[in-house]
């Protein structure tokens, strides 16, 4: 979901996720890390509802896990396997504590159908598991899931920090028609998705039951005025076009400008033309 609340106002964890993508390490190797929600069964009770950060932002809720989970997934960034049909999709975005800070090694347990809608249960197809670098964030190569009787566009998720409870929830595509019909539909985990060329990039950010201290909230830097178009107080909405420093960018997601926020400095709000 977008991260600016109602009266446009951009939350903290949106700052930090800007400041976050601006200065992004490298994935971290996390090799033989204990896969604990891959361990979770049909008896083990249920988390409860991932409280939302201490800004306001709106909580990642729990949502049932179906059928069609199976333990001891394979560690891989990517689903995509010699052969695969279907839409490409890219899925990133971070993990954050109750103080909206980022969580390092948080392990993600993904399964979705495939092209056709159909689940693979007797192997691993559309099925890993990969754990949050060292800057929270996470990306998952797949495809856009098929549809099946009685649900709309979904994929599955298993969530856990390290020695906290697993959250088990879903994520949804905006704009598909099933959306008002399926049951357990809820449009706070929607994702922000858009086209690139043939393929789809989608982003999420998940808040999960961990205590944090709030600590300091990321002061942006300017990189001066070089001329363009962009402009400090102006209200930018996602698609918009501007100039600075001679490259042109697009806006990815609605906010006011401020100092700080030049779109060289924030890849989460502006990608080059």
């Amino acid at each position: 979901m977008d991260n600016e609340t109602a009266a446009g106002h951009l939350t903290r964890k949106t700052v930090l996720r800007a400041a976050l993508a601006a200065g992004m390490a490298a994935p971290v190797a996390l090799m033989g890390v204990p896969a604990l929600a891959r361990t979770l069964t049909d008896g083990t009770a249920a988390p409860a509802l991932t409280p939302e950060c201490d800004d306001g932002d709106t909580p990642t809720p729990e949502q049932m896990e179906g059928p069609y989970f199976k333990p001891d997934s394979p560690l891989r960034t990517s689903l995509l396997e010699a052969g695969t049909t279907g839409t490409r999709l890219t899925v990133s975005g971070y993990v954050f504590g109750l103080a909206c800070r980022p969580i390092s090694g948080v392990l993600l347990d993904f399964w979705q159908a495939d092209v056709n809608g159909a689940y693979d249960n007797t192997g691993f197809r559309f099925r890993g598991h990969q754990f949050t670098d060292a800057s929270g964030a996470f990306k998952l190569t797949t495809i856009v899931p098929g549809l099946y009787p009685g649900r709309t566009r979904h994929i599955h998720v298993k969530l856990q920090a390290p020695g906290r409870p697993v959250l088990t929830t879903q994520l949804y595509f905006p704009g598909e028609p099933r959306n008002n019909t399926d049951s357990i539909f809820d449009a706070r985990l929607l994702m922000t998705v858009r086209d690139v060329g043939a393929a789809k990039e989608a982003a999420f950010d998940f808040v999960l039951n961990v205590p944090q201290d709030p600590g300091p909230t990321p002061t942006p830097t300017s990189t001066g005025a070089p001329g363009g178009t962009w402009a400090v107080g102006t209200a930018y909405r996602a698609g918009d076009a501007v100039t600075y420093g001679g490259p042109g960018y697009v806006c990815l997601q609605a906010h006011t400008a401020q100092t700080g926020w030049e779109p060289p400095n924030v890849p989460a709000l502006w990608r080059v033309a």
